[in-house]
C-alpha cells in the first residue's frame, strides 16, 4: 500500500509541475528491496507509461507546442541510452550519493518561487533549436543516469531560459517517452528492470497523473451552488434528522436512513429528470431486498 501511494504522489506530481520522479527512485532504493541500479531502471521504465498519459491530456488542452518539444526529444533520443550506461559503469555507493544530490537540489527548485519573465522566448530560429536540442541532451543524460523521468532536468532548465512554464511542463511529458525509451534500453542490456514491481507502480503512478489532470478549482458561480448543496442537503438535512431521531422508534428510523439513496434516486428523476444507471437501481433492488429480507425474520423471532 505505501508503494502503491508513493506512485500515485509520484504520477500527481508529474502531471502538475513535472518534477517528483526521483522520489520513486529514492523510495525503491530504500523500502522497494532493489538496489539503487535497480530502483533507478525500474523507476525509469515506468516513466514511459506516465509520459504517453500526459502527453495525450496536455495535447487534448493544446498545450503543447511541438515547435518546441520536438526538438528538445530529439536531443534525448541518444543521450538516455548513454546516461543509463553510465550509471551501470558507476558502483551502487557513488550513484546513491549523487542521486541524493539531485533529490536535494529538485527540493530547492520547488521551493524558489517562480519570477514571471516580462518576454519568454519562442523557440522560433536555429539557435533557439539547437538550444533545446541542448536542454533536451541534458534532461536525456540526466534521466537515464538517474532514473529520475526527463522532467526533473528539463522543467527547470526551460524555467531558467525563460520559456512559458506550462510549455515546459508539457513539453516534459513528451520528453518523458522518448528519454524514457532509450534510457530503458540500456537499462534492459544490464538486466536492471524489476518488471513486477513496475507495473504496479506504473498503474498508481497513472491514477496519480490523471488526478493531478483534474480541475480542482471551481467557478465563482459553481462555489454558489456548492455553498446551496451544503446547506441545503447537508447541514440542514442532517440536522433535521439529528432533531427527529428521540422522536421516532429506532425500527422506523432505522428503515428511513435506509431507504434514504431509494429517495435521492426518485427525486433525481421526479426533479432533474435524471434517467437512473443500473448500478443505481441495482443499488435500490438491494436496499427494498434487505428491507424485506430483515422485516421477515421480526415474526420468527418474537414467536421464538
Amino acid at each position: 500500500m505505501l508503494t502503491a501511494a508513493v506512485a500515485a504522489l509520484v504520477g500527481l506530481l508529474i502531471g502538475t509541475v513535472g518534477v517528483g520522479g526521483v522520489l520513486m527512485v529514492a523510495f525503491l532504493a530504500l523500502f522497494g528491496g532493489l538496489s539503487i541500479h535497480q530502483a533507478a531502471a525500474t523507476s525509469l521504465f515506468t516513466f514511459l507509461f506516465t509520459g504517453m498519459l500526459g502527453t495525450w491530456l496536455y495535447q487534448r488542452r493544446g498545450s503543447i507546442d511541438w515547435r518546441i518539444a520536438l526538438p528538445v526529444c530529439a536531443g534525448a533520443l541518444i543521450f538516455g541510452y548513454l546516461g543509463a550506461t553510465a550509471a551501470a559503469q558507476i558502483d551502487p555507493r557513488p550513484l546513491s550519493i549523487i542521486i541524493a544530490l539531485i533529490i536535494v537540489a529538485a527540493g530547492i527548485y520547488v521551493l524558489v518561487p517562480l519570477k514571471i519573465s516580462p518576454q519568454y522566448r519562442s523557440g522560433r530560429g536555429w539557435r533557439e533549436q539547437a538550444l533545446l536540442a541542448s536542454v533536451g541532451a541534458a534532461s536525456g543524460f540526466g534521466s537515464g543516469f538517474s532514473g529520475a523521468g526527463g522532467p526533473l532536468f528539463s522543467v527547470p532548465l526551460m524555467v531558467i531560459l525563460r520559456y512559458v512554464p506550462l510549455t515546459a511542463v508539457a513539453t516534459s511529458q513528451v520528453l518523458q517517452i522518448v528519454a524514457a525509451t532509450s534510457g530503458s534500453l540500456g537499462n534492459l542490456r544490464h538486466g536492471f528492470i524489476d518488471l513486477r514491481i513496475a507495473a504496479l507502480v506504473t498503474v498508481f503512478e497513472l491514477a496519480g497523473l490523471i488526478i493531478g489532470d483534474v480541475n480542482l478549482s471551481p467557478s465563482w458561480p459553481s462555489h454558489a451552488w456548492l455553498l446551496v448543496l451544503a446547506l441545503s442537503s447537508q447541514v440542514v438535512g442532517w440536522l433535521l434528522i439529528s432533531v427527529s431521531l428521540p422522536r421516532l422508534p429506532a425500527a422506523l428510523t432505522s428503515v428511513l436512513l435506509t431507504i434514504q439513496p431509494v429517495g435521492s434516486v426518485l427525486l433525481g428523476v421526479i426533479l432533474l429528470g435524471e434517467a437512473p444507471s443500473a448500478l443505481q437501481l441495482a443499488g435500490v433492488v438491494a436496499i427494498f431486498a434487505g428491507i424485506v429480507v430483515g422485516t421477515a425474520r421480526l415474526p420468527a423471532r418474537a414467536a421464538a
